[in-house]
């Protein structure tokens, strides 16, 4: 029954990492600005040149320049739970940092939701996991859709800040080698991979793997890291991230970690909550030196 229900699953599977069909790719605006917050549906670069990822992006009234801020999503190993991801948006984070003036963009990697494709940051098998690579591959979908946005008239072409949760903050601190005079700040909210390894809470496949992956990472580092965790992370626990980001630390790197209090049921998902993000609030306006909220005006 086994081999014929993986057997049944085949073309299932091959529909949700197949190329979605199109005549051409384009890139930019696919839609018209909306609420709240100008959103707007674009379309961003993405290591296969035949996929155009999915991306949303906020922004404040005006014609800028605005600063840029980046949000990489969570991810998880798991193929059908992948594809049927919503479009990542980050709703309450993006109003906290459209009030502050900056422009949001979130793109989706591929291998998730409606972008498709191929997986390009699997980490591998759980007691082989290669976190190093899948960082890098993290990282390099990160910076595509960044250099993209910073073309844009609208944007400063300076001082970006990248935001990454749990895997998208693992390809933020892979991405910390990057110019800083590009990408000003960085800050992770639970980062990592391999968590709840088969659904275990508290569970890190290869954890000391990890561990070395982030020394890596710390080895380039060029451009400071807030790492923040909630008290009540099941997937990466404070005592835990406290490690990882000692490791980053001991490999080169500049990181400021930070325990907050619990929030909610299950703290690693903080970032989507608005309680989350008042949580962090203090934290991201100090180690970001982020202005005061403006005013709030119609487009």
């Amino acid at each position: 029954m086994r081999f014929f229900n993986t057997i049944a699953l085949l073309p299932l599977l091959a529909l949700l990492t197949a190329r979605p069909l199109c005549a051409q790719v384009t890139f930019g605006p696919s839609g018209e600005e909306g609420e709240p917050l100008r959103r707007q549906e674009w379309r961003v670069p993405s290591p296969d040149t035949d996929i155009a990822a999915r991306a949303l992006l906020f922004r404040p009234a005006g014609a800028g320049p605005f600063r840029l801020v980046v949000i990489a999503h969570a991810s998880t190993q798991n193929v059908l739970r992948r594809a049927q991801m919503p479009q990542p948006e980050y709703r309450p984070f993006a109003a906290f940092l459209v009030a502050r003036g900056f422009a949001v963009l979130v793109p989706e990697r591929l291998g998730h939701g409606a972008t498709g494709g191929r997986y390009a940051e699997d980490q591998g098998g759980c007691d082989e996991a290669d976190y190093v690579r899948s960082g890098r591959a993290t990282a390099e979908q990160i910076r595509l859709a960044l250099e993209f946005l910073r073309k844009q008239d609208f944007i400063r072409k300076e001082d970006a800040v990248v935001i990454g949760h749990s895997a998208g903050g693992w390809g933020a601190l892979a991405l910390a080698n990057a110019d800083p005079k590009a990408i000003a700040a960085i800050a992770v909210f639970a980062p990592g991979r391999g968590g709840h390894a088969n659904d275990e809470p508290n569970r890190i496949c290869a954890s000391h793997t990890l561990l070395a992956a982030a020394t890596e990472f710390g080895k380039a580092a060029r451009i400071p890291v807030t790492w923040l965790v909630a008290a009540n992370d099941s997937y990466f626990s404070p005592s835990f991230s406290k490690s990882l980001a000692d490791a980053f630390r001991g490999g080169g790197g500049k990181v400021d970690f930070r325990a907050l209090p619990a929030v909610g049921s299950e703290g690693h998902w903080m970032i989507e909550t608005e309680a989350g993000v008042k949580a962090a609030s203090s934290e991201l306006d100090r180690a970001l030196n982020l202005p005061k909220p403006m005013a709030t005006k119609k487009p």
